[in-house]
């Protein structure tokens, strides 16, 4: 479901003049702020119909991503625990995902190499070949969205979402809800 339930952005006009009835509306905030939920549901939409055609779901991709252990010097996370962790979601969550990648076929849930008393998560071999059916299409709708950035645009865009990532960490309640609704964990990603 998108985040942002609007067609049509309001003009900067619009905004300007809705300050005068709310003072503290901030019209360029609200105009990057609409943007930016827009983009993201666009971005997203564009990445869930590459993976729909798999008939996986964002979590699950995320999920088996995380698994992918193709990629050197990155900490593959092996439990349950360290999964829910790296995706940002509830244990619970996270069971329900491997339950139903664990029925598909795609995971296997195993004694840990590491601590006999947990349980270890790894791609089975359909998983992998899965993975390895959606990732072209994956990275070149990654590469097409971000074509009309150059390169130093892209390092910029980065710096700057890595601001707003920091400061929406720094107002989330943790534990609790705000009144703008349920609180999110945000961890920002390491700098480059």
């Amino acid at each position: 479901m998108p985040l942002l339930l609007l067609k049509d952005l309001p003009r900067y006009e619009c905004l300007l003049e809705a300050a005068k009835s709310f003072p503290d509306l901030d019209p360029s905030a609200t105009e990057v702020f609409l943007n930016l939920l827009r983009t993201g549901d666009e971005v997203f939409r564009v990445a869930d119909q590459n993976l729909a055609q798999h008939n996986i779901s964002q979590g699950r991709f995320t999920v088996m991503m995380l698994l992918l252990d193709k990629i050197e010097n990155c900490p593959q996370p092996r439990t349950p625990a360290e999964l829910a962790d790296m995706a940002g979601v509830a244990r619970a969550t996270m069971t329900g995902l491997i339950d139903t990648l664990e029925r598909d076929a795609l995971v296997k849930r195993a004694p840990d190499p590491v601590d006999r008393r947990m349980m270890s998560i790894c791609l089975t071999a359909k998983g992998e070949a899965l993975m390895h059916t959606i990732l072209p299409a994956h990275f070149q709708i990654m590469a097409k969205l971000m074509a009309p950035l150059s390169e130093a645009e892209r390092k910029t865009l980065v710096r700057l979402l890595t601001k707003v990532l920091q400061c929406a960490g720094e107002l989330a309640v943790p534990g609790g809800a705000s009144p703008a609704g349920p609180a999110v964990a945000i961890k920002a990603p390491a700098a480059h």
